[in-house]
């Protein structure tokens, strides 16, 4: 017999299972905050705080009203780095991982679930593309913790502290997760281009997209062999991703010039730059106080923390892809033309509809989230407000110093966007639909004025 547990759970969608689980990875990440062994002596964490920070984490967003430096133990340095890795990686990913070490068979269920974790279109190969999604995550990880800690000998006064310091930060940033324990961001290496540099390596492993990843690792493997064909995804994603990188690094140095940049070397400029760039693709960490920027820069990092990662991805926003197709198909109209042709391939009309749903879906929330803050926290400015919104749904982590101040009810408007911008637009939607119902009628068409 079913008990009434199963019945229900066999009810719901995949996408509905998915936030479930999401759910309750996040309501057991804010029970561990609060075991004391998590928690330096002393200190004390109050629920809304413990719940803010936990899913922050789960989403891998940053995002903290309180200094994590501050309150965790050296044992909790390691819990907290753990539930990164199921924000980072996926939930259904370490889930697969853990249910094939005790050897147990993945079925058609969980096969399901995985392929709405990961955004994939078919149920062909994903016990296979999980194992590779782990053995390439786990590894970078492990050689930034590596480099990293050999490098921060020279910074902190013992071995221990070196590598624990170089395990979170390499964490931090392959999972774009943008918490430290620095208690400063990346603030203390603004001088020190290699911490940059590795960091910047870590931020794109972890925001290109896990599909991207293991596209690579066949290139390098069939590489003088048989030729290799990327993926239209693979092509389409990593050069939309970069060209926001490229972007982003000259308008920041363009509309710094005058103003942050002014007292800076050419070098010191681009660094700035560059890493501020690529850390609103998702990262979060910052080489300084983001708010040291003018409002022109604000307003555009705030727009590329709204476009965020790649698909498939530890990342939040409307997604790489998503922008992309917009700026093509307005490309294409304006051309004469209606079908989209990019690399000699054409977008399927499907994906175009979908790109213009999940932008307009998340204008809708993003804009009901501005207003409802600026309503419940009267006493930040509409363009702080806007950033901390764009950097939630993002799941970026950037921040111009609010967060900590937010009211109870300012805070679930955060956790509530930072949720939705981890499980994606189309599985929030997927969320209220629940399965899809085939049309089984169709009214006549007819066109109407549009514009």
């Amino acid at each position: 017999m079913k008990t009434f547990i199963e019945k229900v759970l066999e009810r719901l969608s995949s996408a509905q299972l998915i936030v479930l689980f999401y759910l309750f990875a996040v309501i057991l990440s804010a029970v561990l905050l609060e075991l004391p062994i998590t928690l330096k002596e002393g200190v004390e964490l109050s629920f809304i705080d413990a719940f803010f920070t936990s899913v922050s984490a789960i989403s891998v967003t940053g995002l903290s009203t309180v200094n994590v430096s501050e309150i965790l133990s050296v044992p909790g340095t390691f819990i907290f780095a753990f539930i990164l890795q199921f924000g980072g990686i996926g939930i259904m990913t370490l889930g697969t991982f853990f249910w094939l070490l005790v050897g147990k068979k993945i079925g058609l269920r969980k096969r399901k679930l995985i392929m709405t974790d990961q955004n994939q279109y078919n149920l062909a190969g994903l016990v296979v593309l999980i194992r590779r999604i782990l053995v390439i995550f786990i590894t970078i990880e492990l050689i930034g913790a590596i480099i990293l800690g050999f490098h921060f000998l020279r910074y902190f006064p013992t071995w221990q502290e070196a590598f624990l310091q170089g395990f979170f930060a390499s964490v931090s940033a392959t999972t774009n997760a943008g918490f430290d324990i620095t208690g400063q961001s990346l603030i203390p290496f603004a001088d020190d281009y290699f911490v940059q540099l590795i960091n910047i390596i870590l931020l794109i492993v972890g925001a290109i997209g896990f599909p991207v990843l293991i596209e690579i690792r066949e290139f390098i493997r069939h590489r003088g062999t048989i030729p290799y064909k990327f993926t239209l995804f693979t092509k389409v994603t990593t050069v939309t991703f970069f060209l926001l990188v490229v972007l982003g690094t000259a308008f920041i140095c363009l509309f710094e010039y005058n103003h942050f940049f002014a007292d800076k070397s050419w070098h010191e400029s681009f660094f700035y730059a560059l890493f501020q760039s690529v850390s609103t693709r998702n990262g979060g960490l910052a080489t300084m106080n983001i708010s040291d920027f003018s409002e022109p820069t604000l307003f555009f990092i705030s727009i590329l923390m709204f476009i965020g990662a790649s698909p498939s991805s530890v990342g939040g926003g409307i997604r790489t892809t998503t922008f992309a197709i917009m700026v093509l198909s307005i490309y294409t109209y304006a051309k004469g033309n209606t079908h989209i042709k990019v690399f000699k391939k054409e977008i399927m009309q499907e994906d175009v509809i979908k790109s213009y749903i999940v932008f307009a879906t998340a204008i809708l929330i993003c804009s009901l989230a501005v207003i409802l803050l600026t309503f419940t926290d009267p006493k930040f400015t509409f363009l702080q407000i806007a950033f901390e919104v764009a950097s939630a749904f993002g799941t970026t982590g950037l921040s111009m110093g609010i967060t900590a101040d937010l009211t109870d009810a300012g805070k679930i408007i955060i956790i509530l966007l930072m949720f939705i911008g981890r499980i994606g637009i189309l599985s929030f939607l997927f969320l209220i639909r629940g399965t899809p119902n085939k049309e089984r009628y169709h009214y006549p068409k007819e066109k109407i004025i549009i514009g």
